[in-house]
């Protein structure tokens, strides 16, 4: 995993450094100097355009320049304060005016200029993106590659900062993130965290219970069943309010009306490794009530997706009473309408701190869909020894949060939520820890996406995908 820190964070890192500022302003210099000669394939003959801020960005971007000069480069150092608006020719340009100390001045708004044709290095992230949110009021420049220092920044990942940021290169300097509480999943983390059918394994391994899908939405059931199933379910259990869907013939299906039906769907719910509520379930008022029963009162691992999520805010005081009052642990996926549904309100511009907060407030594991996927634990969450930093999580320290941030526009399609939370069930059914098991489907999910076409793609396709993607973890 890569730490992501915010920039509050990142400066207080700084000052807790043994090292004067100077030693780590030279460490930054020569990463960027290094990584200009990259992307200029060579010194001789080239020409760089520096442009230096007055804080510590720019004491990087000119101790680069400085490094560069010195390999026969020509370069200019051009002030931020001041640039113009067209900067002359050169091989490249290094954007360190502000980076993450970037603060939006409407009366002197930084508008980058124009580089001609010129490749562009960030220092830290693209001046003029707020290194919090990644949002940007201005025109910024966009990066060839973004040479960021110890870990990775917010802005980096989300908004404008995710989509003109290009190649993103993260420089070790010597600083330490041991106690950073916000990472970036990889595909070793999927793969250490997806579990693995046992040799000795039966078809009620991993089993998961599903209440989803409504005569209006049966599709919804069809696919996070099979995507449970495809995830590693030994045994997929469906029950749909009124309705029988045209599932695959390995899903055990049983009829339940619309109403008064949660003794009946949890009869044998300690079977089952995982109950998934939601896909598809309708909001016929009797409905909404029974699967609010079954929230509360399943004795395994609960996904809330969809209309659950609904369900779950259906009443005065909202849905935090109701996730509160379970016991074992629960994974709430909600698109920014459902997280308004949830908390009163959509998300801020500091996606990672509503989606904390959130979590804290329903004392429930949150999964915010976007193209950046933020995953958070609720306070006081005591990780494996394997856990994001390898540490118990004590009283007081800030809740672990993984973001994901594979996927693309591909996944916007109907269903494709359903599928990740079918795969959700299938890791919590196989007692992965939720906040892995979360990040390990969303991470699977966007695999998947990644191995169908470039056009056309369906969430059905997504679960025929799902082995592959699952298999190239292996």
């Amino acid at each position: 995993m890569m730490p992501v820190v915010t920039p509050v964070e990142m400066r207080e890192i700084d000052a807790s450094a043994p090292e004067p500022p100077e030693e780590l302003i030279q460490r930054a210099g020569a990463a960027v100097a290094r990584s200009a000669v990259d992307l200029l394939g060579g010194t001789y003959g080239r020409v760089v355009n520096v442009i230096a801020g007055a804080g510590n960005n720019g004491a990087d971007g000119r101790d680069a320049a400085e490094r560069l000069r010195r390999r026969g480069v020509k370069v200019r150092i051009i002030e931020a304060e001041g640039c113009p608006a067209v900067l002359p020719p050169a091989d490249l340009v290094i954007d360190a005016a502000y980076g993450t100390g970037y603060r939006s001045d409407p009366a002197r708004p930084w508008s980058a200029p124009d580089v001609g044709d010129a490749l562009v290095l960030a220092v830290d992230i693209p001046s003029g993106v707020d290194g919090l949110t990644g949002t940007a009021d201005g025109v910024v420049l966009t990066a060839d590659r973004t040479i960021t220092f110890q870990a990775l920044k917010p802005g980096l990942l989300f908004d404008v900062g995710a989509v003109c940021s290009g190649e993103v290169v993260v420089a070790d300097i010597g600083l330490d993130t041991s106690v950073v509480a916000c990472h970036l999943v990889d595909a070793v983390d999927a793969a250490r965290w997806w579990p693995r059918r046992p040799t000795d394994a039966h078809k009620w391994h991993a089993a998961v219970k599903v209440l989803a899908g409504s005569e209006s939405m049966p599709g919804a059931a069809e696919l996070c069943t099979a995507a449970a199933l495809r995830g590693g379910s030994g045994l997929v259990s469906l029950s749909s309010p009124g309705c029988r869907p045209n599932t695959r013939s390995e899903v055990v299906q049983l009829a339940i009306g619309i109403s008064d039906f949660a003794d009946q769907v949890l009869s044998d719910i300690g079977r089952f490794g995982s109950l998934v509520v939601g896909p598809g379930l309708g909001r016929h008022d009797d409905t909404l009530l029974a699967a609010r029963d079954c929230i509360r009162d399943a004795t395994v691992p609960v996904v809330v997706d969809g209309d659950a999520i609904f369900a779950a805010a259906w009443s005065a005081e909202g849905a935090a009473p109701l996730l509160r009052e379970r016991e074992l642990a629960t994974v709430v996926t909600p698109h920014d309408g459902e997280f308004s549904i949830l908390t009163g309100a959509r998300p801020s511009k500091d996606r990672i701190a509503s989606c904390r907060g959130a979590a804290a407030e329903l004392d429930a594991h949150v999964l915010l869909k976007g193209p950046t996927t933020v995953v958070a634990a609720p306070p006081d969450t005591v990780s494996a020894p394997d856990g994001p930093d390898g540490l118990e999580w004590a009283s007081g320290r800030p809740s672990p949060v993984l973001l994901v941030d594979r996927g693309d526009e591909r996944l916007a399609t109907a269903g494709s939520g359903d599928v990740l939370a079918g795969l959700i069930g299938a890791a919590l059914a196989a007692d992965v820890e939720p906040l892995h098991a979360a990040a390990a489907a969303a991470w699977i999910h966007a695999a998947a996406a990644d191995l169908g076409s470039a056009e056309g793609l369906l969430a059905g396709d997504l679960v025929d995908l799902l082995p592959e993607a699952i298999g190239a973890l292996r």
